[in-house]
């Protein structure tokens, strides 16, 4: 069965930086894009940054410039560098895969898989 598992999440000071990974199993990996969402207490899930299976990067509005996506194939993980952190990005952080969206990765309902996600608390 597929597994998505999170880690790296905690606590930080604004401005500070946290790397998450996600490591995938029970799927070909290669052939899936790789998202990361989050969501805050009382809020929806937001889009954070995708990877295609072509490494083509997205990022949302709010994370550009500071936050990296990237993937590596060879080890079934997709990371998360957040750097310049802000009270703001408090949230859980999930991990997902999509095989083939039909419409865009941006969109939480196109992703096939999640992972359980991981806390990430930024202080003022």
């Amino acid at each position: 069965q597929v597994q998505l598992v999170e880690s790296g999440g905690g606590f930080v000071q604004a401005g500070g930086s946290l790397r998450l990974s996600c490591a995938a199993s029970g799927l070909t990996f290669s052939r899936y894009a790789m998202g990361w969402f989050r969501q805050a207490p009382g809020k929806e899930r937001q889009f954070v940054a995708a990877i295609s299976r072509s490494y083509s990067t997205y990022y949302g509005d709010s994370v550009k410039g500071r936050f990296t996506i990237s993937r590596d194939n060879a080890k079934n993980t997709v990371d998360l560098q957040m750097n310049s952190l802000k009270p703001e990005d408090t949230a859980v952080y999930y991990c997902a895969a999509v095989l083939r969206a039909a419409h865009s990765l941006m969109i939480a309902g196109e992703y096939d898989y999640w992972g359980q996600g991981t806390q990430v608390t930024v202080s003022s």
